[in-house]
Parts: structure tokens; sequence; C-alpha cells
């Protein structure tokens, strides 16, 4: 049974993101999808001393944003240099920091990126690298799309050679089943809920932030509070 996955791609995104890659062989990520504004396209949240904070990538706005997400551009470079010393600034204490930093610093002090897209992508792919993760990764422009949202995932799926989609909770309002059955492709329901807390720095827990809080404070521990890698080792 090969297992798919197609979510539409995201800023260092939390825990749950990664959790589905791991449980699939093949992640598709969803970039012609339009972009949507104020999404997590293109920001995610961290933790501070102060609450929550955005770190967010500024785009190119064209044509009011009626674009694919792999057409958009990253506005300038600032950013790069702000979200680095943000991170810093908030984890440098936390036990794994260090750790990690090898892996991130670089991506935002030595590269520059064009296409959000690509920019995703590699903070994407160097984060499934340290946890271990060798889902195979592809994009859905290197495949043929249909129209029909449940019939383009299910017909993404048939070309993959996929015989099982796993889907994330929030597709059950608009993802029809009977498509998929009828492609004889086994839809799943991945399960985000009863997430275990880890030790984490400032204040209340906080699950919805970017999966770097889990890495620099649990470093190579940090499986051990995602569900996947606890369900299968």
């Amino acid at each position: 049974m090969k297992k798919i996955a197609i979510l539409q791609s995201n800023y260092i995104p939390w825990k749950g993101y990664f959790d589905i890659i791991a449980s699939v062989d093949e992640f598709i990520i969803y970039d012609d999808m339009q972009y949507t504004r104020r999404d997590w396209r293109n920001r995610n949240q961290v933790k501070t001393p102060h609450g929550l904070k955005w770190l967010t990538v500024p785009v190119q706005s064209k044509g009011n944003y009626h674009q694919k997400i792999k057409e958009v551009e990253i506005d300038g470079i600032t950013w790069q240099e702000e979200h680095w010393n943000t991170l810093l600034h908030n984890y440098r204490k936390a036990p794994y920091f260090s750790d990690l930093a090898a892996e991130i610093e670089p991506l935002y002090r030595e590269q520059q990126f064009i296409n959000l897209s690509d920019l995703n992508y590699k903070f994407i792919s160097v984060i499934c690298s340290y946890l271990r993760i060798r889902t195979k990764i592809t994009n859905s422009s290197q495949y043929q799309l249909i129209d029909g949202k449940t019939e383009r995932l299910a017909n993404l799926c048939v070309q993959a050679g996929g015989s099982c989609y796993i889907s994330g909770p929030s597709a059950k309002g608009y993802i029809d089943p009977s498509i998929f059955q009828e492609s004889g492709i086994e839809l799943q329901w991945f399960d985000y809920e009863n997430y275990e807390q880890y030790p984490q720095l400032w204040g209340n827990f906080e699950h919805a932030v970017s999966i770097l809080d889990l890495l620099f404070n649990c470093g190579p521990n940090s499986t051990q509070f995602m569900k996947y890698f606890c369900a299968n080792h």
C-alpha cells in the first residue's frame, strides 16, 4: 500500500504537518492552489516572553494576490535577518538551540529566495532531514491536474501510484469520499487531537506554533512528542 498526502506549502509549519509527511510514502506539495492572504503559506508563530509572535515572510502583491502559491514572489530580503534574530533572541536558552541552529541559521543568513514555494520547500526538507523523515516530497506541478476539488486529489493519488490518501481533518468540509472510493483509493483522516505537551519556554503551553519550537526545546527527542513516531516505534 502506497500512502499519499497532499498539502499546500507552509512556512516553518507546526508539528502536525510533519506528522502527516512522516505517515506517508509520498508527500505532494499542493502549490497549484490560489495563494491565500493571512494564512500559513507565508507565516507562522513562535513563543516569546510576551506571548505568541508572528514571523511573516513579506510577499509581492500582483493582481490583488490572484496567483497560484507557486507564482508568489518574496518581497526583499530584510525579513531573513529579522526572523533569525527573533529566533535567536527567544530560543537561545532552549536546550537544543545550538544543535538546530547549525541547520537553520544558514537558510536565513547565507541563502536568498525568490519564490515563496522554494523557501518553504527548503525549510521543510531541512527539518525532515533533521527528524530523519525519508518520505519522497514532490510538487503538484509535476503531475497533470484535472478539475474538481476531490477529483483532482484522487487523480493525483492515482498518478502517483497511491492506494491510500491521508488527509488532515479540516478537509472533511469539502472532500467527497465517494470519489476516492470510485478511484480505488482508501481515504484516511489524520487525527491532530491529544498531542502530548513537551518542555516549552515562556508561559502556558501552546501546540499551534512552528515545529521549530519543539525542535529547539527537544532536539533529537522531538519525535517522542509526535503522533506518527509514537505509534510506529
